[in-house]
C-alpha cells in the first residue's frame, strides 16, 4: 500500500468538516471508526479537534478536555464552536457535537473545552524523568491478524483503518489468560501508513483495546472524560503508545496513556475515566 499524507489521507476524509456560519461545522462520523456500533471516541475527539483549529487564530491543540454525553452514531453531525479567550500565543474554546434523533430532537453528544497554540513555536528545552515503554520490536508484536479467535462481525470496524500491533507480554486477555495487571502496550500506526499529527494524536490515546481487558474483563468500555496533553509535533514513523490502570473502584476506571514518537520523544498524555464493563 502506498503511504498516505497528512491532508490526504482516510483519517483526513473521515474527519472533514464543513463551515455552515461562523463557529457552525458540519461534519459526517464515518462508519469505519466504530466499536460494537459506537463511534469511538479518540475519532470523535479528533473531529471536534479539527473543527476547534479551523475556529481558534492557533491551530494546534495543546490541552483537550471532552465529556462524552451520549453515543454517538454514524451520520451527520453539527460541531459548534465558541472562542472563550484569544491571547498572543494561547486560545481557549469550547465545542458541542450534536445529532438528530429519530423523533427529530437535537441530541449532544460531546462538548470540549480546549486550549490551542503553536507546537512549531515551543521551546526545545526539556528535563525529563520519563521514559518511552519497554515494546519489542514491531516484528516481535501482535495484530489483529495474528489473534487465534475470529472478531465477532460489526464490532470493531476500526481496527481496519489502524495497524496496531500488541505487546504480547499485554494480549494475554486474548487467549483466556489476562496478566491482571491493567496494562496495554502497543505501536500505532494508521492503516494507509499516514504520518501522526496533533490530531492523529487524539485518535491514538484511545486507539487501544481497554485496560480492563487484561484486568479479566470483557466488554464495552465507555469513556466518560477523556483529557489529552499534545507536547510536541511527532516526528514521522510508528508511534509507541502505553496505557495503564491502576484502581478500578466502584465500576470506574482510569486510563493513563504515553505516546511517543520515532524519535523518543513523548508526544501526547492523556487521562480518561471510563465506565467498566460488569464481569
Amino acid at each position: 500500500m502506498a503511504q498516505a499524507t497528512i491532508g490526504d489521507s482516510e483519517f483526513d476524509r473521515d474527519t472533514a468538516i464543513t463551515r455552515r456560519a461562523e463557529g457552525v461545522y458540519e461534519a459526517e462520523l464515518s462508519a469505519g471508526w466504530t466499536i460494537f456500533g459506537a463511534v469511538n471516541g479518540g475519532y470523535l475527539l479528533a473531529v471536534v479537534g479539527r473543527a476547534l483549529g479551523d475556529a481558534l487564530p492557533h491551530g494546534d491543540p495543546f490541552s483537550v478536555s471532552a465529556h462524552y454525553l451520549s453515543a454517538s452514531g454514524p451520520g451527520p453531525a453539527v460541531i459548534r464552536t465558541e472562542t472563550v479567550r484569544s491571547g498572543r500565543t494561547l486560545a481557549t474554546g469550547q465545542a458541542s457535537l450534536v445529532q438528530t434523533a429519530d423523533d427529530g430532537t437535537e441530541v449532544e453528544r460531546i462538548r470540549v473545552l480546549a486550549t490551542y497554540g503553536d507546537l512549531d513555536a515551543l521551546s526545545d528545552d526539556v528535563r525529563t524523568t520519563a521514559k518511552p515503554p519497554a515494546i519489542p520490536p514491531i516484528e516481535h508484536c501482535l495484530g489483529a491478524e495474528d489473534s487465534p479467535v475470529p472478531p465477532v462481525a460489526g464490532t470493531a470496524a476500526i481496527t481496519e483503518r489502524l495497524r496496531l500491533k500488541l505487546d504480547p507480554a499485554t494480549c494475554g486477555w486474548a487467549v483466556g489468560a489476562p496478566s491482571g495487571k491493567g496494562e496495554m502496550r502497543a505501536w500505532f500506526e494508521l492503516a494507509d501508513h499516514r504520518d501522526a499529527d496533533p490530531l492523529s494524536l487524539l485518535l491514538a490515546v484511545d486507539a487501544l483495546p481497554p485496560t480492563a481487558f487484561e484486568l479479566g474483563i470483557k466488554g464495552w468500555v465507555p469513556t466518560v472524560e477523556l483529557t489529552v496533553h499534545v507536547r510536541c509535533r511527532p516526528a514521522p514513523g510508528p508511534l509507541r503508545v502505553s496505557i495503564t490502570t491502576r484502581n478500578l473502584a466502584g465500576g470506574f476506571l482510569e486510563e493513563d496513556a504515553e505516546v511517543w514518537d520515532s524519535a523518543d520523544r513523548l508526544v501526547a498524555q492523556s487521562r480518561q475515566l471510563a465506565l467498566a464493563p460488569r464481569g
